[in-house]
C-alpha cells in the first residue's frame, strides 16, 4: 500500500511539473512588416491587441520580434532569416511582396501572412480553402469590383474625369492590380494611362509624365515601395492639382484626397486569430485562407478643399473618417 501511494504521488508530481512546464512555456512570435516603425506601428499594435483578446500577455505568454522592411522589398529575406534564427513559433509576415519572399526562404516555421492580394496566383497557397505547406492568412481583396468602386467614387467628386492614371510599382507584385484597374476603368469609360515607379526619387518624374499625358486623375496601386513614398506622392498631388483616390487609407490620413479598401488594422488585428490556433496545434496547411469582411472609406475635407472640389453630402455621410 505504500509503495501504491508512493508510485501515485510521484506520477501526480510528475504530471503537475509537466503542466506547470506547459503553462511557464513563452511562445516566440516573429513579427515582419513591410513598412516603417515611424509609420506603421499601429499594425504591430492591432495584432497585440488581437493577442490579448486571445488571453495572452507580451512577456507572459509570449515575445514578439518585430522587424520593419522600411518599405525595401530587399530587406525582406535578410530579416526572414534574422527572424528564424531565433526560432520562432510562427512568423507573421505583411504584405504580397513579403510573403512571396517567405515561401520561398522560409520552409519549416508556420507563416501567416497579412494583406496579400492573391496568394493563389502568387504560389503561396494551393487554394483559399486548403492552403497546403507552411503558410496561411489574411488576403487582402483588391479585386472583385473593389477597385471599381474606387473609381466609381473618385468619379462622383470629380464626375468630368475621364483620362486616370495608375501610378504602379512594375516590381510589387501588383500587375493583378493594375489589369484589375484598367478594366474597372474601360467599364465607366475612362481612358487608364499607365504610370511606373520604381524608386522614390522618381515620384516627380511620375507626375511630370502624367501632365504630359493629360491625366485628369491618379490612382495608386499600394505595394511596399508606394507606401514608403506616400508623403512625397501625396504632396505631388497636391503641388500638381490632381484628384487622388488610394487603396490604403494612410495615404488619405497623410493628406490625400480619398482612399478605400479593406481595413488593413483589422486585418492584422484577426491574423491574432491564425497565430493561437498554430500556437494550439493546428496545422497552417488546413487552416482556410481569410478574405476581409471590414473595409474603410476615408475622406480628406481639407485636400478636397485645396483642390476646389467637393465632396458630395452622400459620400461624406458613408465615410468611416473624415479628416477635416
Amino acid at each position: 500500500m505504500m509503495r501504491r501511494r508512493s508510485f501515485i504521488a510521484a506520477l501526480a508530481a510528475a504530471c503537475s511539473w509537466r503542466i506547470m512546464a506547459q503553462v511557464a512555456r513563452i511562445f516566440r512570435i516573429g513579427f515582419l512588416e513591410a513598412g516603417s516603425a515611424s509609420a506603421n506601428r499601429h499594425f504591430v499594435d492591432a495584432f497585440r491587441k488581437g493577442l490579448h483578446e486571445r488571453g495572452y500577455e507580451e512577456g507572459r505568454d509570449v515575445t514578439i520580434d518585430v522587424r520593419w522592411a522600411d518599405g525595401r522589398a530587399e530587406r525582406f529575406a535578410p530579416l526572414l532569416a534574422e527572424l528564424e534564427a531565433l526560432h520562432p513559433d510562427v512568423i507573421v509576415v505583411a504584405s504580397s511582396l513579403g510573403a512571396v519572399a517567405a515561401h520561398k526562404d522560409v520552409k519549416r516555421t508556420p507563416v501567416v501572412f497579412v494583406g496579400v492580394s492573391d496568394p493563389v496566383a502568387l504560389g503561396i497557397v494551393a487554394s483559399l480553402a486548403r492552403p497546403g505547406g507552411n503558410m496561411t492568412g489574411l488576403s487582402r481583396v483588391f479585386g472583385e469590383g473593389l477597385l471599381g468602386k474606387a473609381l466609381q467614387l473618385l468619379r462622383d467628386i470629380v464626375p468630368s474625369v475621364n483620362r486616370i492614371a495608375v501610378l504602379y510599382n512594375p516590381q510589387g507584385e501588383v500587375m493583378p492590380r493594375v489589369a484589375e484597374a484598367k478594366q474597372a476603368m474601360r467599364s465607366l469609360a475612362i481612358t487608364p494611362i499607365e504610370i511606373e515607379i520604381r524608386d522614390p526619387r522618381s515620384v516627380d518624374e511620375a507626375f511630370a509624365r502624367m501632365r504630359r499625358e493629360r491625366a485628369d486623375a491618379l490612382l495608386v496601386i499600394t505595394d511596399p515601395l508606394t507606401l514608403r513614398s506616400r508623403d512625397a506622392i501625396v504632396k505631388a498631388a497636391a503641388v500638381n492639382r490632381v484628384p487622388t483616390v488610394y487603396e490604403f487609407a494612410e495615404f488619405a490620413r497623410a493628406g490625400g484626397l480619398i482612399a478605400y479598401s479593406a481595413s488593413v488594422p483589422a486585418l492584422f488585428e484577426r491574423s491574432a486569430i491564425y497565430v493561437d490556433k498554430i500556437l494550439k496545434g493546428a496545422n497552417p496547411a488546413e487552416l482556410p485562407v481569410e478574405q476581409p469582411t471590414t473595409f474603410e472609406l476615408v475622406v480628406n475635407q481639407k485636400a478636397a478643399k485645396a483642390l476646389g472640389v467637393v465632396i458630395p453630402q452622400s459620400l461624406l455621410l458613408r465615410a468611416d473618417e473624415v479628416i477635416q
